[in-house]
C-alpha cells in the first residue's frame, strides 16, 4: 500500500496537542502532511472498544468520515504489572472524566504507594491505524511497546501524560527528561509511526 499524490493529506485523528506534536516532529521531512482533525471540525467519538486496535479504528474511521481524507489514529496508554494491566486503555481518564495529566499520575501514585520498586514495571503501548476511507476494511495496524518502571514521585517537565513517572533503566532517567529527539527516536508511538511509514512507502 502507498500513497498517491492525491492522498499526501492525512487527517490525523486526535485533539491531544502532546501527540499531534511528537507525530509532527516524527513526520518531519516526510512527504506527508499530517492535518489535526480539529481543523476539520471532526466531532470526537466515543472510544467504546474494549482494546487499543478497536480504539484506533473507532477514531481513524471517524476522522476519515468527516473530513474524507485518509485517516491516522493511535490509541495508547501505560500498562502497570502490578495492577494487572492497568490503566490501559483508560490511561486518559484513569482518575475518571476530564481528568488532567497530574490528576492521572496522582491517582496512579496513590495506587502504587506500597508496591516495592523491583514491581513496579511498566510498558507504555502504542497502536497505531491508518484507513484510506472511512470503509477502509484493511486497515494498517501496527504496534509499538515501549518498557519501563514507574518511580514514586515525578521526575522532569518535558512530554506529557505519564512520562514523568516512566523511569528508563538504560537512559537513567524518564521519558520527561529526554530531549524530543531522543524519545521520538525510542517511545512506543516513534516506533508504531516508523512502522507505519515503512508500509506506506512500499
Amino acid at each position: 500500500m502507498s500513497l498517491n499524490h492525491q492522498s499526501e493529506r492525512i487527517v490525523l485523528a486526535s485533539n491531544n496537542a502532546g501527540k499531534v506534536r511528537e507525530i509532527n516532529q516524527l513526520l518531519t521531512n516526510k512527504e506527508i502532511r499530517v492535518i489535526p482533525q480539529r481543523e476539520f471540525e471532526v466531532p470526537e467519538v466515543e472510544e467504546t472498544g474494549l482494546t487499543f486496535v478497536e480504539n484506533a479504528i473507532i477514531k481513524a474511521r471517524n476522522a476519515a468520515l468527516h473530513s474524507g481524507l485518509p485517516a491516522i489514529a493511535d490509541d495508547s496508554g501505560i500498562e502497570v504489572d502490578a495492577l494487572k494491566g492497568d490503566p490501559g486503555i483508560y490511561s486518559a481518564r484513569f482518575a475518571g472524566p476530564g481528568s488532567s495529566d497530574e490528576d492521572n499520575n496522582q491517582h496512579l501514585l496513590k495506587l502504587m504507594r506500597s508496591v516495592p520498586r523491583e514491581e513496579r514495571s511498566a510498558r507504555f503501548q502504542c497502536v497505531m491505524v491508518f484507513m484510506r476511507h472511512e470503509k477502509d476494511p484493511t486497515p494498517v495496524i501496527c504496534q509499538g511497546t515501549w518498557e519501563g518502571s514507574l518511580l514514586t514521585k515525578p521526575r522532569g517537565d518535558r512530554g506529557f501524560g505519564y512520562d514523568p513517572l516512566f523511569l528508563l533503566a538504560e537512559q537513567g532517567c524518564t521519558s520527561a527528561q529526554l530531549p524530543s529527539d531522543q524519545k521520538n527516536r525510542l517511545s512506543h508511538r516513534g516506533q508504531a509511526l516508523r512502522q507505519l511509514l515503512s508500509i506506506l512507502s512500499k
